[in-house]
């Protein structure tokens, strides 16, 4: 049995959580915290990955990502390559379908720590970022850490969204959730059942996981 697919899906399940945690974090502080023109549709746009056919999702991507858009030009002028149909493709997939759970999570999560706490540390001199990372941040920690894992689980788990900007090529671009579709339409329950366990185990772990941080204090 052939586990590239195993291993290339907990490389871009990696990567995409590590954008996630940096982009969706720091989202939904500002979306917490902040106040400004734009705050509802931001969200909106942000959050529009749940609800859009996974489909339709990488379909938006490849126009965004292709070699005539201005990201697809800028990334083979750098890379001398084409950014879609690569693995890099499939972190980019992951990243945004995986970045509502975490904003999502993190915000809930944010908006439940007592502002008078944040308040004290302003009065005692502390600029916005330091209160941000020293007080908000750790008081809402839990709730970070599940909306980061969710993310993990669903980056790992894509399979539209991947399909459409990455492919679906043996030893290049195949992931997990791909490699599942492709030994179901071979007839290789053996391959296709492996995954699909590997898989289940990972989604049943996240939920353990996520529930105990949920029902566990700080």
């Amino acid at each position: 049995m052939d586990w590239f697919p195993l291993r290339l899906s907990l490389q871009v399940a990696t990567l995409a959580t590590l954008i996630v945690a940096v982009v969706g974090v720091t989202g939904a502080y500002a979306l917490a915290r902040g106040r400004f023109p734009g705050r509802g549709a931001l969200e909106a746009v942000a959050s529009l990955p749940i609800v859009l056919p996974p489909t339709v999702l990488g379909y938006y991507l490849l126009v965004a990502m292709g070699r005539r858009s201005p990201v697809g030009r800028a990334w083979e002028a750098v890379t001398g390559s084409p950014l879609v149909f690569t693995w890099q493709a499939a972190v980019v997939a992951a990243s945004v379908a995986s970045l509502p759970f975490c904003l999502r999570a993190a915000r809930a999560a944010f908006e439940s720590v007592d502002l008078r706490y944040e308040e004290v540390a302003r009065v005692a001199g502390l600029p916005n970022w330091k209160v941000a990372l020293t007080i908000t941040l750790p008081l809402a920690r839990r709730g970070v850490i599940a909306g980061v894992t969710l993310a993990f689980a669903r980056a790992l788990g894509d399979f539209g969204t991947t399909v459409m900007v990455a492919g679906n090529v043996p030893g290049r671009t195949q992931t997990m959730p791909i490699a599942v579709y492709d030994a179901v339409q071979a007839f290789d329950t053996a391959t296709a059942t492996v995954l699909a366990a590997v898989l289940s185990i990972v989604a049943i772990t996240v939920l353990v996981v996520v529930r105990r941080l949920e029902r566990d204090p700080a």
